[in-house]
């Protein structure tokens, strides 16, 4: 040994006094005691870690799997969503035909009107345009006559027509 130097008193126990070994021996000794004290809370602070590790591993798993139920309830929310939404596509897809049926029905059944008030509104308006005309040649005709009466009209002739109607007058009321 390098430093070999030991001290013996009393027979049994001694000093040694080569530095290496005793450093060795000394940092057995205080690890030894470290490890004895100290252990048991180092111990316990690595049990608290991994406790807490394992907690957060767990808790970590749970809002995965909360997660996956979100996200799987959403896609058949969506999916929910998109049917009722191809359902809303649909039924207007109809609205919107029977709407535009409606819309060429009603239309028809307007022109039809439209047509029969026309012919309705021709026919009247001929009507009164025959009327106008059947007034126009009666006082046509009136004025003609009076005046071929008034220019042919002779005192003899006027007592003629006169008696000729009271007879006709007579002869009616008699019948």
């Amino acid at each position: 040994m390098l430093f070999s130097t030991s001290l013996v008193l009393a027979g049994h126990f001694g000093f040694n006094t080569n530095i290496l070994e005793t450093n060795v021996l000394n940092l057995a000794v205080v690890l030894a005691i470290v490890l004895t004290y100290v252990g048991d809370a180092l111990r316990g602070l690595l049990e608290n870690r991994k406790q807490t590790i394992l907690a957060n591993f767990r808790e970590a798993d749970q809002r995965a799997t909360e997660a996956q139920d979100r996200l799987r309830q959403a896609q058949q929310e969506l999916e929910q969503a998109q049917v009722k939404a191809q359902k809303i596509r649909e039924q207007a897809s109809v609205t919107i035909e029977q709407e535009k049926k409606q819309f060429v029905r009603q239309t028809q059944e307007d022109i039809k009107r439209l047509g029969i008030l026309q012919q309705e509104t021709l026919k009247f308006e001929q009507q009164k345009a025959q009327n106008e005309l059947a007034q126009k040649l009666v006082k046509l005709a009136l004025q003609q006559v009076r005046e071929k009466l008034n220019q042919r009209l002779t005192s003899s002739i006027h007592s003629a027509v006169n008696n000729f109607q009271i007879v006709l007058f007579t002869n009616y009321k008699a019948s």
